[in-house]
């Protein structure tokens, strides 16, 4: 037996996604024939305005709920429905999972953690992940880790996205006993999940994303390029690939993707350790220059618009790791279309993974970096700037703000000539 995941990757472009555009495409990674995923996951990046993403709460709601229509509409002709299991964001990063709706009460527990990894180690670039417990049978349990994650961007910002790994592994900590009963969204504080009803599991101590007893995947912006240098008027004219089915023409995806830094980087074991990605067949996912009068540009409709002053690049990507004996099992691994909010295609994974405990019996933590024993000091100080930078964002970015703002001076400016009327 093996339990269905359908897995998302999509920078956002910090737009609100158009949930009746992108629903007919959510789910085309799947087969015509196959039934609907148990759990579905959605790594979003860009999910909204710095301004909003970092004060986060109700700001944030309309963005998320986009995405929550858009899975509800996706399968409003199936024979399922889905549960929002956890919403969980750290800035700009974000992380939704839904299970299906027979299966959503096999979720005993939850776990979230967060690490900024932008400037001061702020969220507009960072990562965020969930850890759930599966009720496989009255007595044994399997574990799931799911990672949305950003990394640094830039063609020549390889070795901070390395880093940026790095920081993920040794600061992004899952904390027992995090959960609490009856939790809703407006109570909720950054490292609060949503999941009501739950306990944590029996273990009492941190650990991070690599755990011997869990499946893990990782989606994201991970932001690797296809050259550390910009391209020249030249590249854009000779290199940038265009559709083609004839694999010998130079303007074939697949010459490009040889020089994918992400794959070279993991093969020379400087980077995300131990994962495994399906091969990949489809084109570049970023930096697409859209058409404004089209909401969503399919393959065929004519040639790739890219932005010349970027690489095409495989910036948008899932991973997951394989226990020594049990193995998770790709189904499909594509992009989808481009959508007119964004420069970046979304890329989802459809895959199976045994229902089967890990056991971490004769195997060991093969993390390759440590917990940074200061990261929970280290978020703290960093949450404290985002809230200060969110405001200041809010007040001088937002047409709401904006108005706050000014009605702010104003009332201070007559409060002091009231006051000053008073005393002369």
């Amino acid at each position: 037996m093996a339990l269905s995941l359908y897995l998302l990757t999509f920078n956002c472009g910090r737009a609100l996604v158009q949930s009746d555009v992108f629903a007919p495409y959510l789910f085309d990674a799947l087969n015509p024939t196959s039934q609907s995923p148990e759990i579905v996951v959605l790594s979003l990046q860009e999910i909204a305005p710095i301004s909003y993403s970092f004060l986060g709460g109700s700001f944030l709601t309309p963005y998320l709920n986009a995405f929550h229509n858009a899975v509800k509409l996706a399968t409003k002709d199936k024979d399922h429905s889905y549960v929002n299991v956890v919403t969980r964001n750290l800035g700009m990063t974000a992380l939704m999972v839904f299970a299906r709706d027979d299966i959503a009460d096999n979720f005993t527990w939850l776990q979230t953690a967060g690490v900024g990894l932008g400037v001061s180690e702020m969220g507009n670039k960072g990562a965020v992940g969930v850890r759930l417990g599966y009720k496989i049978s009255e007595r044994e349990q399997m574990q799931l880790t799911f990672v949305s994650a950003h990394l640094a961007p830039m063609e020549d910002g390889l070795e901070q996205r390395n880093e940026d790994y790095k920081g993920i592994v040794q600061r992004l900590v899952f904390v027992p006993d995090q959960s609490r009963k009856g939790v809703t969204q407006d109570e909720q504080s950054e490292d609060a999940p949503l999941l009501q009803g739950t306990t944590s599991p029996q273990n009492t101590s941190e650990s991070g994303i690599y755990s011997p007893e869990s499946y893990l995947f990782f989606a994201g912006d991970l932001n690797y390029r296809t050259s550390l240098l910009q391209p020249s008027p030249l590249d854009v004219q000779q290199r940038f690939p265009q559709p083609t089915r004839n694999e010998d023409d130079p303007k074939h995806f697949r010459h490009l993707l040889a020089d994918d830094q992400l794959t070279q980087q993991i093969k020379a074991g400087k980077t995300l350790h131990g994962l495994t990605e399906a091969p990949i067949t489809f084109p570049p996912t970023y930096k697409y220059e859209n058409e404004g009068d089209k909401a969503v540009t399919l393959d065929g409709e004519g040639d790739w618009a890219w932005a010349p002053h970027r690489w095409p690049s495989w910036c948008d990507r899932i991973f997951f790791k394989n226990g020594n004996e049990v193995k998770a099992t790709p189904r499909k691994y594509t992009c989808l279309p481009l959508f007119a909010t964004s420069d970046h295609r979304p890329v989802a994974l459809a895959v199976t993974v045994p229902l089967k405990a890990l056991s971490d019996v004769g195997q060991v933590d093969r993390a390759p970096f440590g917990i940074d024993t200061s990261w929970k000091t280290r978020r703290t100080m960093a949450r404290r700037k985002e809230l200060a930078v969110g405001v200041l964002a809010y007040l001088t970015l937002t047409r709401e703000g904006n108005g706050l703002l000014a009605a702010s001076v104003i009332g201070a400016i007559g409060g002091w000539l009231i006051l000053r009327s008073l005393l002369v």
